[in-house]
């Protein structure tokens, strides 16, 4: 029993570490996960229960048959069980910028037999989402990555369809961590409003809302 406890213990020594290390490093410029720590972004932080795959989600409302963009999508985390509930009909496509992370994701889709994720290679705000497309979308932990924080939004709501939901989790404990004020902020500049909110200020869930159709407009 003592043994387990000096294991969780250097367990989250190390990931502390990892994330003092990695915060310091991003203060100069934006740093994604490297994909060398992948094994480290596949766990649900053991400190909240914000960031945990199944209750992010559980907001999101799903229904079979619906098309989902997990935008930064790392090693595949939210987008398994994500396809798993929107099943064969509906479609998820995972986004990321590191082909290492599409490739963890793309062995976890197939030890799953999941035949209903897309995976795309690129960056929001490269224009490659289209529009009017999707009944959801997520970002986790990620919007404080992207260099134009403001057109990757942008993006994300002219790919939503009218009425869609965005969902952004941040935590502290992330190097790239955005504030509430700050993802509101951003969100109502192009467009979003706010459907609901989980947590508190240093763990949280933000689900916006593109409008339906006669109010959905942004320029």
């Amino acid at each position: 029993m003592a043994t387990l406890a000096y294991i969780l213990l250097g367990l989250v020594g190390l990931i502390g570490l990892v994330a003092v290390i990695w915060r310091i490093g991003s203060r100069r410029r934006s740093v994604p996960c490297p994909v060398w720590l992948r094994w480290l972004v596949e766990l649900d932080n053991p400190f909240t229960k914000t960031n945990r795959a199944a209750v992010i989600v559980e907001r999101l409302e799903l229904e079979p048959g619906m098309a989902v963009l997990d935008a930064g999508c790392g090693p595949g985390r939210l987008a398994i069980p994500i396809a798993r509930q929107v099943g064969p009909q509906g479609e998820v496509v995972a986004m990321d910028i590191q082909a290492g992370m599409l490739e963890r994701a793309r062995e976890k889709a197939a030890a799953a037999n999941l035949a209903n994720i897309r995976f795309l290679e690129g960056g929001l705000g490269e224009g490659k989402l289209g529009r009017n497309r999707f009944d959801r979308s997520v970002l986790v932990t990620v919007l404080g990555e992207v260099p134009d924080r403001e057109a990757a939004l942008g993006e994300i709501f002219d790919a939503l369809k009218p009425g869609g939901i965005l969902s952004v989790t941040e935590l502290i404990f992330d190097p790239h961590f955005q504030p509430r004020s700050t993802v509101e902020r951003l969100a109502r500049s192009v467009g979003f409003r706010e459907r609901a909110f989980h947590g508190n200020r240093i763990a949280f869930t933000l689900n916006l809302q593109k409008p339906h159709e006669g109010t959905a407009q942004r320029t």
